[in-house]
């Protein structure tokens, strides 16, 4: 099975890319500038010479912050792209499965978000992906829109990462305590994304309840605070890295881009349609922390620096 998936440096591509032999698939990742989001002409040429059965659409403009005063590139790249790159896939004659993000929720709901709740994003990165869900679901009618949250991996920059970064020359460290989401890893998430690719390449007229909007997120919940508790604990067992978490509100860490309080999702669509349960947050944080930590053991270790 040839699996197609847009970019190559995003946590989720490099997530697909170190799994995808196991998982018995071929992951061909298009990036720039070969395929280019913001160029739409180079869209539907770089997916169809590469043959797909099916296509995942995992490029996007990710700065949350940054977006806030780029609103016309990340609404190119996140929804018309995103629109792109389904249709695309229709021309390919391939299911198209898109992913998306907990920030199309205004975070005013006091329980997990369903996949049927009223969207509200608050701001450009939320509302442009959630142009792009629209986009993707007109451009392919076997469309599969899955958002995601708080993603961390051994791989690019991400929460994980920044904490043992401040605690290799911090005590403490201030974390937010009071933005509830659930901490996602992107190896968890490439291998739920290669089981839909299978099951929707292998049922081409499948019902129709294989498509839509689903909710790929890890078992469990916490706040920034509890997960940056989680990775310390962790690494001190490990002789890593490790601080204090002083537990701080959103207001006192101000941001460009405001963040859901509560983006927290409901996984049970599917876990009813597909039969997948994602593993809880806190067993892959612990695999992905000794990752990283036995990463940097080897490239610290002088007996691998290489002589000339």
């Amino acid at each position: 099975m040839r699996i197609v998936v847009t970019g190559q440096d995003g946590q989720v591509v490099r997530a697909l890319l170190s799994i995808g032999a196991e998982e018995g698939v071929t992951i061909v990742a298009l990036g720039r500038p070969t395929l280019d989001l913001a160029k739409p002409e180079t869209i539907a040429p770089a997916i169809l010479a590469a043959e797909p059965d099916v296509v995942i659409n995992a490029a996007a403009y990710t700065a949350v912050d940054k977006a806030e005063g780029e609103a016309d590139l990340a609404d190119a790249v996140n929804g018309r792209g995103a629109g792109a790159v389904a249709a695309a896939a229709a021309q390919a004659g391939v299911p198209v499965l898109q992913i998306s993000t907990d920030y199309v929720f205004d975070g005013t709901a006091l329980r997990p978000y369903r996949e049927d709740d009223p969207t509200g994003p608050l701001g450009v990165y939320g509302r442009s992906k959630l142009a792009g869900e629209v986009a993707a679901a007109a451009s392919n009618p076997r469309h599969v829109i899955l958002r995601t949250a708080w993603v961390f991996s051994p791989f690019g920059q991400n929460f994980v990462k920044t904490m043992l970064r401040l605690a290799a020359t911090r005590d403490e460290v201030g974390v937010v305590a009071d933005q509830h989401g659930c901490p996602t890893s992107a190896i968890d998430i490439a291998r739920v994304l290669i089981a839909v690719a299978k099951r929707t390449a292998a049922e081409p007229d499948a019902a129709a309840n294989l498509f839509g909007r689903f909710h790929m997120a890890a078992t469990g919940e916490a706040v920034w605070a509890d997960v940056a508790e989680a990775i310390f604990a962790r690494s001190a067992v490990q002789n890593g890295p490790h601080a204090t978490v002083r537990r701080i509100a959103t207001s006192d860490y101000p941001t460009p881009a405001k963040r859901p309080a509560n983006s927290r999702l409901d996984g049970g669509k599917l876990a009813s349609v597909y039969g997948l349960v994602m593993p809880p947050w806190q067993n892959s944080l612990a695999t992905c922390v000794d990752t990283l930590l036995a990463e940097s053991s080897s490239t610290s270790d002088p007996r691998n620096e290489r002589t000339v």
